[in-house]
């Protein structure tokens, strides 16, 4: 008998026992033996011979250019400190929730996927964390997510096969021994990649300490730049914001029990981010709506929340004021405001309770923005110095909404489809809903939005051969001459990030 077909018992999230009859795949399933893994060169591109010999070209043209990546999540220690990267499922599987959540489907207890328990399940080692992937590869078929894995593992990592439960451990040795050699750490392969500058996404109390060992490294020629992310700072219905508050008093010198010294902080901050090179922030808001209250209703508002004898909406409301800071901030000190709206956060309370933010469990929700923004926009929409880039999970709101108010406002940009959009087909939807309205300039090019460093050439690469696609059945339909398609697509792996970012 073989035992690889069996059932066995996997832990759920919650830390229940489940019985599951996946953990490898029966047999006859994809991703059964030793499978070839060789990405077909044409991938994504039209099927049509016409559009496709198009689509080359003008793939071709862009597909190494340098990578410019305005908005993701690496940690820049790893460039700092270059240490190898220990093994396989350290790499690509714990790290990165667009991989963990399919599995966590599956029935696979996170702490077997390699995350850290708050309630004291101890992380599997990372051989089993591998050999759980491997075994559920099929469950990537489809997902944009496989084709991200199939071109890290073969075009940067090296792999001829495809992973499966027969190959888990040959892989796992594998990918161990080559993660030791110079040529895979981190920085050589930031160089291999092509990156001409990556920003990171940093709290506005970091110290930013590896940003600035880079910056004093005389070996080191990328650039790498921080982004401010004052989530946990805005937001006055969290638990812990009396907690973060103090936080940024203590990072930045400024007593933040007032309303004052709250915005002062920030603003010190601000431009402490600005002295080390950044010229974004970002915000992951509930929605796009953001108050302007006078200063001493807002001062008010903040003492009767921070003293908790508030209402929940006065909470959101101060949030939504704050938020409204940043705007009037940005429009200040130039720096860009990206803002990403359409997503509950945190919807499993016990995955976050146990294992944190940014597990998996953030689900999409309609969103609105042509009465939302109004209030920042009748301020600063034709403001010189503001700017702020549009990102949302709700893609009904592309041509209804977000596209007219990019094709009317200089100060806003398209932010690319993110997420759960980051993929093909939703790339295309995109591409259709906003440019017969704004055009393709009012686009903020492609941003990878990634914390798996792998993944970052993987996914500027679906980018190129989907807009490649996509202009080549305009080319094809003589809505654009073939020149004009070749100047679009180089522009939106260069110029647009640069512009719309202020890099």
């Amino acid at each position: 008998m073989d035992h690889r077909t069996d059932s066995t018992s996997a832990a759920s999230s919650n830390g229940a026992r489940t019985t599951t009859s996946s953990a490898a795949p029966r047999r006859g399933m994809p991703g059964d033996g030793r499978v070839p893994l060789a990405p077909h060169p044409d991938r994504l591109l039209p099927p049509e011979p016409e559009r496709r010999a198009i689509a080359r070209r003008l793939y071709e043209g862009v597909r190494d250019l340098p990578l410019i990546s305005p908005h993701g999540h690496v940690d820049p220690r790893l460039l700092a400190e270059d240490r190898p990267f220990p093994d396989p499922a350290s790499l690509l599987v714990t790290p990165d929730h667009y991989v963990t959540r399919l599995l966590h489907a599956d029935g696979v207890g996170l702490p077997e996927l390699g995350l850290r328990d708050q309630d004291g399940a101890e992380p599997a080692e990372p051989r089993e964390v591998w050999r759980a992937f491997c075994s559920r590869w099929h469950l990537f078929l489809g997902t944009a997510s496989r084709q991200w894995l199939e071109a890290e593992l073969h075009e940067v990592l090296g792999v001829a096969v495809q992973p499966s439960a027969d190959t888990a451990d040959e892989l796992f040795d594998e990918l161990t021994a080559r993660l030791r050699q110079p040529e895979f750490r981190p920085r050589a392969l930031y160089e291999s990649f092509g990156i001409a500058v990556l920003a990171t996404t940093d709290d506005p109390a970091d110290d930013l300490r590896h940003h600035r060992a880079l910056a004093e490294d005389p070996s080191w020629s990328g650039r790498v730049v921080p982004t401010f992310r004052p989530d946990r700072y805005l937001d006055a219905t969290a638990a812990d914001w009396a907690r973060a508050l103090d936080d940024l008093a203590a990072a930045s010198g400024i007593d933040t029990g007032d309303y004052a010294g709250l915005v002062g902080a920030l603003e010190a901050r601000r431009e402490f981010f600005r002295a080390r090179g950044a010229t974004a922030t970002d915000h992951s808001a509930p929605d796009a709506r953001m108050a302007f209250l006078d200063p001493a209703e807002a001062a008010a508002l903040f003492d009767r929340v921070r003293s908790g004898g508030a209402t929940g909406d006065e909470a959101v409301l101060l949030s939504q004021q704050l938020l409204g800071e940043m705007a009037r901030m940005s429009s200040e000190d130039g720096m860009v405001l990206a803002l990403h709206t359409g997503s509950r956060r945190n919807h499993h309370p016990d995955t976050r309770r146990r294992f944190g933010p940014d597990t998996g469990h953030d689900i999409p929700v309609r969103a609105e923005f042509t009465r939302a923004l109004q209030p920042m926009l009748e301020r600063f929409g034709t403001h010189p110095r503001f700017r702020t880039v549009l990102f949302t999970l709700d893609e009904t709101a592309f041509s209804r909404e977000l596209a007219p108010l990019a094709g009317f406002y200089p100060a806003v940009y398209l932010g690319a489809p993110w997420w759960f959009l980051d993929a093909p087909r939703a790339m295309h939807r995109f591409r259709d809903a906003v440019t017969e309205t704004a055009g393709f300039y009012r686009s903020a090019g492609f941003i990878d939005d990634t914390r798996g460093f792998c993944s970052i050439p993987a996914r500027h690469d679906t980018a190129r051969r989907v807009d490649a696609a996509h202009l080549a059945g305009l080319v094809a339909e003589h809505v654009l001459a073939e020149d004009d398609a070749a100047q679009v697509i180089r522009d939106l792996n260069d110029r647009q990030p640069r512009t719309a970012f202020r890099l």
